[in-house]
């Protein structure tokens, strides 16, 4: 199932799934949006009223996940690239919610940053939350996967040891277009990624570079917090990012980002600067 949060003519969000080109309304069959979709562990399109996906207007995914996980330095590659040692340990920051946006909406480049720079991502949620889960035990806790764009502005990020803030400035946390349930996903660990901006590619690679794969993230953080229904781990991105490259790539407005991940599609974002 392909999981979505939608808007039609009454301008409220609602939950659905994706069913061809059509979008089966789940609000009809008392969920109130996607994270109770999520929480009940929903996976099978149920009956119910549709509109013409050409109809609606899609957002966000989830909207309201209690947090947003990010991994740093996660892909063999990227850590070469920014001259970083391997790991030893998951890197793990935040994304606030309120840098959340969906497929189509404007990246806005922030007045008090120079270097605002693009990561694709695959994430996955949580389905069943839990403490000390092992990892032999993951699939039992992931809802979905989905594509996250990690925009962050590196000068604020590198300003002192801690990411959060330098990732989370609104509009920072591009999500979707849909969460594609796990059922769907044969594995989550070889599957292509491209980001590219205005068709140029910046970003090729595949999740199967991954340091940390899902079910070491799992039960290492899951170690620390209990993991809660509707969580989101965005697993970390692949070389090619502006910070990486002589010389720095940033992001400029009138720009179009699109993030593509092999059987989730693809998610697209224009880039704008704040206004004044």
């Amino acid at each position: 199932m392909k999981l979505v949060s939608y808007s039609a003519g009454d301008g409220k969000v609602h939950p659905g799934a994706l069913s061809g080109e059509a979008v089966i309304d789940l609000s009809a069959a008392g969920y109130a949006d996607t994270l109770a979709v999520i929480a009940a562990g929903l996976a099978s399109v149920p009956s119910g009223p549709a509109l013409p996906l050409k109809q609606v207007k899609l957002h966000a995914p989830l909207l309201n996940p209690p947090r947003v996980f990010g991994i740093g330095l996660n892909y063999r590659d990227h850590a070469a690239e920014t001259n970083s040692a391997l790991p030893t340990a998951p890197v793990v920051f935040f994304k606030m919610q309120t840098a959340i946006i969906g497929p189509g909406e404007t990246i806005v480049l922030p007045k008090n940053s120079t270097q605002p720079d693009y990561e694709a991502e695959l994430a996955f949620v949580i389905g069943k939350g839990g403490f000390r889960i092992s990892a032999a035990a993951w699939r039992e806790h992931v809802y979905g996967y989905t594509i996250v764009n990690d925009v962050s502005a590196r000068d604020v990020q590198k300003a002192t040891s801690q990411w959060s803030l330098g990732k989370s400035f609104p509009t920072f946390c591009p999500m979707g277009p849909a969460i594609v349930t796990q059922d769907e996903i044969a594995d989550p660990h070889a599957l292509a990624i491209q980001l590219t901006i205005d068709g140029e590619v910046m970003q090729n690679s595949n999740t199967g570079e991954l340091i940390f794969r899902i079910p070491s993230l799992i039960e290492y953080i899951s170690s620390i917090t209990p993991l809660l229904a509707g969580d989101v781990v965005s697993t970390g991105t692949p070389a090619g990012v502006g910070a990486g490259r002589n010389p720095k790539r940033w992001l400029r407005p009138g720009e179009t980002v699109t993030i593509t991940v092999e059987r989730l599609g693809s998610l697209t974002n224009p880039v704008a600067a704040e206004r004044a």
